[in-house]
């Protein structure tokens, strides 16, 4: 049997700090999916080819695209890192009905209907699916603060690939079925947030991957 090799992936926590707290949108994945159905994630997906092709209104913050570029081999100029925050923005506006960005005039009905800003895109994880499973990835979270990107939380709305979209307390969760790396994401992202409630752009990531069936923490 061939093995599965990860494909690229990008999925993104928005967070709302407008309230007390601080809640990040999950959605519950249909369960018409073949990968983890019927579990609540973060709007994500993999990158799509087209999605180097998609002009931006502003860049990766620098700082942000060189840890990006870690272990990636590939250079922060790469239109592949890029992609990836295109990625994250695309699947939060088609899971989600949020766009980030500046609308276009007319968009083409094969576009997004505006231009990506990826300026505000925190990268604050990385994780490659185990293998042995069905389908693999290597998914870049990234965070995005509603308020910065001009966000209102009551926009969101569900689709087919998320039903069910909820704000959920990142300090509690219980009730919500989510699989263990969402999980473990929520937890990086909580001590991030203890550490420094700005979420700096340069700050070390960590990426998730496994050896010899052992789950590895290292960081870029």
């Amino acid at each position: 049997m061939t093995p599965v090799r990860p494909v690229d992936a990008a999925s993104i926590l928005l967070l709302d700090r407008s309230g007390e707290g601080m809640r990040v949108l999950v959605g519950r994945r249909s369960s018409k999916h073949v990968f983890m159905p019927d579990v609540y994630v973060f709007p994500g997906g993999r990158r799509d080819a087209g999605d180097r092709l998609v002009p931006v209104a502003n860049p990766l913050n620098p700082q942000a695209c060189e840890r990006l570029a870690l272990r990636s081999g590939t250079r922060c100029s790469d239109s592949r890192l890029r992609a990836l925050g295109v990625a994250a923005l695309r699947e939060l506006y088609e899971e989600a009905g949020i766009s980030v960005g500046t609308p276009l005039a007319e968009p083409a009905p094969s576009t997004l209907p505006f231009r990506p800003d990826l300026s505000g895109l925190r990268f604050l994880a990385r994780a490659i699916t185990p293998a042995g499973m069905v389908r693999r990835f290597d998914t870049r979270f990234f965070t995005l603060f509603t308020d910065e990107a001009g966000v209102d939380p009551a926009g969101a709305t569900a689709s087919h690939e998320l039903e069910d979209l909820r704000w959920v307390d990142i300090f509690d969760h219980k009730g919500i079925e989510m699989p263990d790396i969402t999980v473990l994401i929520l937890e990086e992202l909580r001590k991030s947030l203890q550490e420094d409630k700005s979420l700096p752009f340069g700050r070390a990531v960590p990426l998730y991957h496994t050896q010899r069936g052992r789950l590895l923490r290292d960081l870029l």
